[in-house]
Protein backbone atom coordinates (compact mmCIF):
# COMPACT_ATOMS: atom_id res chain seq x y z
CA UNK A 1 0.00 0.00 0.00
CA UNK A 2 1.25 3.59 -0.88
CA UNK A 3 2.09 5.37 2.55
CA UNK A 4 0.04 8.73 3.17
CA UNK A 5 2.23 11.96 2.08
CA UNK A 6 4.22 9.94 0.39
CA UNK A 7 7.28 11.30 -1.11
CA UNK A 8 9.10 8.36 -3.26
CA UNK A 9 9.42 10.42 -6.01
CA UNK A 10 10.50 13.32 -3.59
CA UNK A 11 13.08 11.31 -2.21
CA UNK A 12 14.09 9.57 -5.11
CA UNK A 13 14.61 12.88 -6.80
CA UNK A 14 16.92 14.52 -4.49
CA UNK A 15 19.26 11.68 -4.17
CA UNK A 16 19.52 11.51 -8.02
CA UNK A 17 20.64 15.67 -8.44
CA UNK A 18 23.46 14.49 -5.79
CA UNK A 19 24.02 10.72 -7.24
CA UNK A 20 22.13 10.43 -10.75
CA UNK A 21 24.01 9.42 -14.09
CA UNK A 22 23.61 12.50 -15.82
CA UNK A 23 26.10 12.35 -18.23
CA UNK A 24 25.23 9.57 -20.41
CA UNK A 25 25.94 9.52 -24.09
CA UNK A 26 22.22 9.50 -24.83
CA UNK A 27 20.94 12.45 -23.03
CA UNK A 28 23.31 14.50 -24.99
CA UNK A 29 21.40 15.77 -26.49
CA UNK A 30 18.20 13.73 -25.58
CA UNK A 31 16.62 13.45 -28.75
CA UNK A 32 13.69 10.55 -29.45
CA UNK A 33 15.88 8.39 -31.49
CA UNK A 34 18.23 8.49 -29.34
CA UNK A 35 16.53 7.76 -26.32
CA UNK A 36 14.82 5.19 -28.31
CA UNK A 37 18.31 3.30 -29.41
CA UNK A 38 19.32 3.36 -25.79
CA UNK A 39 16.37 1.65 -24.47
CA UNK A 40 16.42 -1.36 -26.48
CA UNK A 41 20.23 -1.62 -26.36
CA UNK A 42 19.99 -1.61 -22.89
CA UNK A 43 17.23 -3.60 -22.61
CA UNK A 44 19.58 -6.52 -22.25
CA UNK A 45 22.89 -5.02 -21.33
CA UNK A 46 24.42 -2.76 -18.71
CA UNK A 47 24.85 1.09 -19.32
CA UNK A 48 28.92 0.49 -19.29
CA UNK A 49 29.01 -1.92 -21.83
CA UNK A 50 25.73 -0.11 -23.92
CA UNK A 51 27.75 3.37 -23.87
CA UNK A 52 30.55 2.64 -26.62
CA UNK A 53 28.22 0.54 -29.00
CA UNK A 54 25.81 3.77 -29.06
CA UNK A 55 28.32 6.03 -29.49
CA UNK A 56 29.49 4.29 -32.75
CA UNK A 57 25.94 3.57 -33.95
CA UNK A 58 24.97 7.12 -33.69
CA UNK A 59 28.10 7.99 -35.23
CA UNK A 60 27.20 5.32 -38.57
CA UNK A 61 23.46 6.52 -38.30
CA UNK A 62 22.95 9.65 -36.68
CA UNK A 63 18.94 9.80 -37.57
CA UNK A 64 16.02 7.25 -37.27
CA UNK A 65 15.88 7.57 -41.73
CA UNK A 66 20.05 6.56 -41.95
CA UNK A 67 19.03 3.71 -39.64
CA UNK A 68 15.57 2.81 -41.84
CA UNK A 69 17.45 3.59 -45.44
CA UNK A 70 20.92 1.09 -44.12
CA UNK A 71 21.12 -2.49 -45.13
CA UNK A 72 20.56 -4.93 -42.07
CA UNK A 73 23.89 -6.15 -42.61
CA UNK A 74 25.46 -2.33 -41.58
CA UNK A 75 22.85 -2.33 -38.69
CA UNK A 76 24.26 -5.76 -37.50
CA UNK A 77 27.59 -5.17 -38.00
CA UNK A 78 27.40 -1.94 -35.53
CA UNK A 79 25.52 -4.44 -33.42
CA UNK A 80 28.24 -6.99 -33.30
CA UNK A 81 29.18 -7.93 -30.42
CA UNK A 82 26.49 -6.65 -28.52
CA UNK A 83 24.62 -9.94 -28.21
CA UNK A 84 20.66 -10.59 -28.56
CA UNK A 85 20.82 -9.91 -32.12
CA UNK A 86 16.65 -9.91 -32.20
CA UNK A 87 17.14 -6.13 -30.88
CA UNK A 88 18.83 -4.81 -33.90
CA UNK A 89 17.07 -6.76 -36.32
CA UNK A 90 13.57 -5.25 -34.68
CA UNK A 91 15.22 -1.73 -34.17
CA UNK A 92 15.53 -1.99 -38.07
CA UNK A 93 12.13 -3.06 -38.86
CA UNK A 94 10.65 -0.09 -36.55
CA UNK A 95 12.68 2.79 -38.33
CA UNK A 96 11.34 1.40 -41.48
CA UNK A 97 7.65 1.32 -40.09
CA UNK A 98 8.43 4.98 -38.63
CA UNK A 99 9.34 6.10 -42.31
CA UNK A 100 6.08 4.49 -43.52
CA UNK A 101 3.27 5.40 -41.04
CA UNK A 102 5.13 8.27 -38.89
CA UNK A 103 6.49 10.41 -41.36
CA UNK A 104 10.35 9.21 -40.74
CA UNK A 105 9.33 10.13 -36.65
CA UNK A 106 8.95 8.10 -33.49
CA UNK A 107 5.35 8.33 -32.95
CA UNK A 108 4.78 9.89 -29.46
CA UNK A 109 1.57 8.02 -28.63
CA UNK A 110 2.23 5.37 -26.24
CA UNK A 111 -0.11 2.59 -28.16
CA UNK A 112 1.73 3.21 -31.74
CA UNK A 113 5.44 3.13 -30.16
CA UNK A 114 4.35 -0.36 -28.33
CA UNK A 115 3.48 -1.45 -31.72
CA UNK A 116 6.55 -1.18 -33.15
CA UNK A 117 9.00 -4.26 -33.25
CA UNK A 118 10.53 -4.92 -30.06
CA UNK A 119 9.23 -1.74 -28.13
CA UNK A 120 7.12 -3.38 -25.20
CA UNK A 121 5.23 -1.55 -22.57
CA UNK A 122 7.90 -0.21 -20.14
CA UNK A 123 9.94 0.44 -22.81
CA UNK A 124 7.68 2.76 -24.45
CA UNK A 125 6.89 4.63 -21.61
CA UNK A 126 10.65 4.64 -20.89
CA UNK A 127 10.78 6.38 -24.38
CA UNK A 128 7.85 8.76 -24.06
CA UNK A 129 9.16 9.90 -20.60
CA UNK A 130 12.50 11.12 -20.99
CA UNK A 131 11.98 12.13 -24.97
CA UNK A 132 8.71 13.94 -24.21
CA UNK A 133 8.04 14.29 -20.49
CA UNK A 134 5.03 12.62 -20.81
CA UNK A 135 3.61 11.10 -17.24
CA UNK A 136 4.08 7.31 -17.26
CA UNK A 137 5.57 4.58 -15.17
CA UNK A 138 8.08 2.45 -15.76
CA UNK A 139 8.75 -1.23 -14.98
CA UNK A 140 12.26 -2.42 -16.13
CA UNK A 141 13.95 -5.04 -14.26
CA UNK A 142 15.90 -2.51 -12.14
CA UNK A 143 12.04 -0.38 -11.41
CA UNK A 144 10.69 -4.21 -10.26
CA UNK A 145 13.46 -4.89 -7.86
CA UNK A 146 13.23 -1.56 -6.06
CA UNK A 147 9.57 -2.05 -6.00
CA UNK A 148 9.63 -5.21 -4.84
CA UNK A 149 11.96 -4.53 -1.92
CA UNK A 150 10.50 -1.07 -0.91
CA UNK A 151 7.31 -2.72 -1.31
CA UNK A 152 7.85 -6.19 0.20
CA UNK A 153 6.20 -8.09 -2.58
CA UNK A 154 7.02 -12.01 -2.56
CA UNK A 155 7.11 -14.13 -5.74
CA UNK A 156 8.93 -13.73 -9.17
CA UNK A 157 8.23 -10.41 -10.86
CA UNK A 158 7.97 -12.63 -14.38
CA UNK A 159 4.72 -13.79 -12.69
CA UNK A 160 1.63 -12.44 -14.31
CA UNK A 161 -0.23 -11.51 -10.90
CA UNK A 162 3.30 -10.14 -9.75
CA UNK A 163 4.29 -8.26 -12.19
CA UNK A 164 0.45 -6.45 -12.10
CA UNK A 165 0.77 -5.62 -9.17
CA UNK A 166 4.12 -4.18 -9.37
CA UNK A 167 2.82 -1.89 -12.67
CA UNK A 168 0.07 -0.65 -9.81
CA UNK A 169 2.63 0.34 -7.46
CA UNK A 170 4.99 1.96 -10.23
CA UNK A 171 1.89 4.22 -11.79
CA UNK A 172 0.95 5.10 -8.07
CA UNK A 173 4.37 6.53 -7.18
CA UNK A 174 4.66 8.57 -11.01
CA UNK A 175 1.62 10.60 -9.94
CA UNK A 176 3.83 12.19 -7.34
CA UNK A 177 6.67 13.64 -10.06
CA UNK A 178 6.40 16.77 -11.03
CA UNK A 179 5.38 17.53 -14.25
CA UNK A 180 8.75 19.12 -15.22
CA UNK A 181 11.26 16.56 -14.20
CA UNK A 182 9.50 13.24 -15.41
CA UNK A 183 12.74 12.26 -17.59
CA UNK A 184 14.69 12.36 -14.48
CA UNK A 185 12.37 10.62 -12.68
CA UNK A 186 12.19 8.16 -14.68
CA UNK A 187 16.22 7.77 -14.80
CA UNK A 188 16.17 7.90 -10.81
CA UNK A 189 14.24 4.71 -10.89
CA UNK A 190 16.56 2.83 -13.11
CA UNK A 191 19.77 4.42 -11.82
CA UNK A 192 18.46 3.23 -7.88
CA UNK A 193 18.43 0.11 -9.14
CA UNK A 194 21.31 -0.17 -11.09
CA UNK A 195 23.50 1.66 -8.69
CA UNK A 196 22.79 1.32 -5.12
CA UNK A 197 19.57 -1.42 -5.19
CA UNK A 198 21.63 -3.83 -6.83
CA UNK A 199 20.35 -7.74 -7.50
CA UNK A 200 23.66 -8.87 -5.12
CA UNK A 201 25.29 -6.80 -2.13
CA UNK A 202 23.04 -3.61 -2.32
CA UNK A 203 24.35 -0.98 -0.64
CA UNK A 204 21.17 0.10 1.66
CA UNK A 205 22.66 2.15 4.06
CA UNK A 206 23.16 4.63 1.04
CA UNK A 207 19.37 4.29 -0.38
CA UNK A 208 17.24 7.46 0.04
CA UNK A 209 14.82 5.03 0.18
CA UNK A 210 15.84 2.74 3.44
CA UNK A 211 13.36 4.33 6.31
CA UNK A 212 10.63 2.52 5.05
CA UNK A 213 11.90 -0.26 2.85
CA UNK A 214 10.65 -3.12 4.25
CA UNK A 215 12.69 -5.38 2.55
CA UNK A 216 15.38 -3.53 4.52
CA UNK A 217 13.02 -3.41 7.66
CA UNK A 218 11.99 -6.89 8.15
CA UNK A 219 15.74 -7.97 7.17
CA UNK A 220 14.73 -9.71 3.35
CA UNK A 221 16.70 -8.05 1.11
CA UNK A 222 18.46 -10.89 0.05
CA UNK A 223 15.43 -12.52 -0.34
CA UNK A 224 13.71 -9.99 -2.54
CA UNK A 225 12.53 -9.70 -5.57
CA UNK A 226 11.63 -13.63 -5.16
CA UNK A 227 13.95 -15.66 -7.94
CA UNK A 228 12.40 -17.38 -10.85
CA UNK A 229 12.25 -20.93 -10.01
CA UNK A 230 15.25 -22.04 -11.46
CA UNK A 231 16.60 -25.18 -13.27
CA UNK A 232 19.93 -26.10 -14.81
CA UNK A 233 20.10 -25.18 -18.49
CA UNK A 234 20.25 -28.05 -20.77
CA UNK A 235 23.69 -28.55 -22.49
CA UNK A 236 24.41 -28.67 -26.22
CA UNK A 237 27.79 -29.35 -28.59
CA UNK A 238 28.31 -28.21 -32.04
CA UNK A 239 31.49 -28.64 -34.39
CA UNK A 240 31.89 -25.26 -36.07
CA UNK A 241 34.20 -25.42 -39.47
CA UNK A 242 36.54 -22.54 -40.09
CA UNK A 243 37.64 -23.27 -44.11
CA UNK A 244 40.38 -21.26 -45.23
CA UNK A 245 41.35 -20.93 -49.70
CA UNK A 246 44.84 -20.42 -50.63
CA UNK A 247 44.76 -16.63 -50.32
CA UNK A 248 43.79 -16.82 -46.49
CA UNK A 249 40.14 -15.66 -46.98
CA UNK A 250 37.64 -17.58 -44.81
CA UNK A 251 34.65 -19.13 -45.66
CA UNK A 252 31.98 -17.54 -43.87
CA UNK A 253 27.81 -18.55 -43.88
CA UNK A 254 25.26 -16.25 -43.35
CA UNK A 255 22.56 -17.91 -40.82
CA UNK A 256 18.95 -17.99 -41.17
CA UNK A 257 16.44 -14.77 -40.75
CA UNK A 258 15.11 -17.10 -37.80
CA UNK A 259 16.21 -18.59 -34.89
CA UNK A 260 19.82 -18.29 -33.10
CA UNK A 261 22.26 -15.43 -34.76
CA UNK A 262 19.71 -14.80 -37.30
CA UNK A 263 20.85 -13.30 -40.47
CA UNK A 264 24.20 -13.18 -39.14
CA UNK A 265 27.32 -14.23 -41.00
CA UNK A 266 29.52 -17.01 -39.09
CA UNK A 267 31.55 -20.22 -39.70
CA UNK A 268 29.22 -23.24 -40.81
CA UNK A 269 28.56 -25.22 -37.95
CA UNK A 270 27.66 -29.17 -37.57
CA UNK A 271 25.81 -30.70 -34.35
CA UNK A 272 28.54 -33.72 -35.00
CA UNK A 273 31.68 -34.87 -36.35
CA UNK A 274 29.87 -36.74 -38.90
CA UNK A 275 28.08 -34.30 -39.98
CA UNK A 276 30.75 -31.92 -39.83
CA UNK A 277 32.96 -34.41 -42.16
CA UNK A 278 29.61 -34.47 -44.41
CA UNK A 279 29.05 -30.81 -44.61
CA UNK A 280 33.18 -30.60 -45.67
CA UNK A 281 33.17 -32.70 -48.62
CA UNK A 282 29.71 -31.86 -49.77
CA UNK A 283 30.82 -28.22 -50.03
CA UNK A 284 34.91 -28.15 -49.83
CA UNK A 285 37.94 -29.65 -51.72
CA UNK A 286 39.96 -30.40 -49.26
CA UNK A 287 41.13 -33.59 -47.35
CA UNK A 288 39.04 -32.89 -44.19
CA UNK A 289 41.56 -35.83 -42.13
CA UNK A 290 43.97 -32.65 -42.14
CA UNK A 291 41.86 -30.63 -39.36
CA UNK A 292 43.35 -28.65 -36.99
CA UNK A 293 41.37 -28.89 -33.80
CA UNK A 294 41.53 -25.86 -31.64
CA UNK A 295 40.31 -25.13 -28.02
CA UNK A 296 36.47 -25.47 -27.40
CA UNK A 297 34.68 -22.43 -26.83
CA UNK A 298 31.84 -22.15 -24.07
CA UNK A 299 29.18 -19.51 -25.11
CA UNK A 300 25.65 -19.13 -22.49
CA UNK A 301 22.33 -18.71 -24.12
CA UNK A 302 19.17 -17.84 -21.92
CA UNK A 303 18.08 -20.90 -22.11
CA UNK A 304 21.00 -23.48 -23.16
CA UNK A 305 24.76 -23.78 -22.57
CA UNK A 306 26.99 -24.29 -26.50
CA UNK A 307 29.69 -26.00 -26.30
CA UNK A 308 31.47 -25.45 -30.01
CA UNK A 309 34.58 -27.37 -30.93
CA UNK A 310 36.43 -25.30 -34.08
CA UNK A 311 37.85 -27.46 -36.64
CA UNK A 312 40.52 -25.31 -39.22
CA UNK A 313 41.75 -25.99 -43.21
CA UNK A 314 43.95 -24.39 -45.53
CA UNK A 315 44.15 -24.15 -48.54
CA UNK A 316 40.44 -25.53 -49.28
CA UNK A 317 38.11 -24.42 -51.95
CA UNK A 318 34.41 -24.53 -52.57
CA UNK A 319 33.46 -27.01 -54.90
CA UNK A 320 32.44 -25.18 -58.15
CA UNK A 321 28.71 -26.45 -58.14
CA UNK A 322 27.87 -24.14 -55.31
CA UNK A 323 30.26 -21.42 -56.15
CA UNK A 324 27.55 -18.94 -56.28
CA UNK A 325 25.43 -20.00 -53.25
CA UNK A 326 24.49 -16.11 -51.47
CA UNK A 327 24.83 -18.10 -48.53
CA UNK A 328 28.08 -18.85 -48.52
CA UNK A 329 31.15 -16.00 -49.25
CA UNK A 330 34.85 -16.20 -48.63
CA UNK A 331 35.73 -13.16 -46.62
CA UNK A 332 39.13 -11.55 -46.28
CA UNK A 333 40.68 -10.99 -42.39
CA UNK A 334 40.19 -7.05 -43.33
CA UNK A 335 36.18 -7.36 -44.07
CA UNK A 336 35.53 -9.27 -41.11
CA UNK A 337 34.61 -5.76 -39.33
CA UNK A 338 32.05 -4.74 -41.83
CA UNK A 339 29.78 -8.28 -40.84
CA UNK A 340 27.84 -8.53 -38.11
CA UNK A 341 29.01 -11.77 -36.50
CA UNK A 342 28.15 -13.71 -33.17
CA UNK A 343 30.77 -12.55 -30.57
CA UNK A 344 32.40 -16.21 -29.49
CA UNK A 345 33.15 -16.42 -33.24
CA UNK A 346 34.45 -12.75 -33.73
CA UNK A 347 36.63 -13.85 -31.07
CA UNK A 348 37.69 -16.79 -32.41
CA UNK A 349 38.62 -15.31 -35.29
CA UNK A 350 40.31 -12.21 -34.26
CA UNK A 351 42.37 -13.82 -31.23
CA UNK A 352 43.19 -16.94 -33.24
CA UNK A 353 46.65 -16.26 -35.24
CA UNK A 354 47.41 -17.32 -38.43
CA UNK A 355 49.29 -21.04 -38.58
Amino acid sequence: MIRKHDDFATRLLRWFDVSGRHDLPWQHPRTPYRVWLSEIMLQQTQVKTAAPYFERFVAALPTLRDLAQAPLDDVLALWSGLGYYARARNLHAAAIRCVELHGGELPRDLDALTALPGVGRSTAAAIASQAWGDRHAILDGNVKRVLSRYHGVSGYPGLPAIEKRLWQLAEQHVTGAPDARMPDYTQAQMDLGATLCTRSDPSCVLCPLQDDCVARVDGRVAELPTPKPGKTPPQKYAHVLWAEDAQGRILMLRRPPTGIWASLWTLPQADDEPLARDWFERHLSGDYAKAEALSPIDHAFSHYRLQLQPLRWHGTRLRARIGDNDALRWVAREELGSLGIPAPIRRLLETRTET
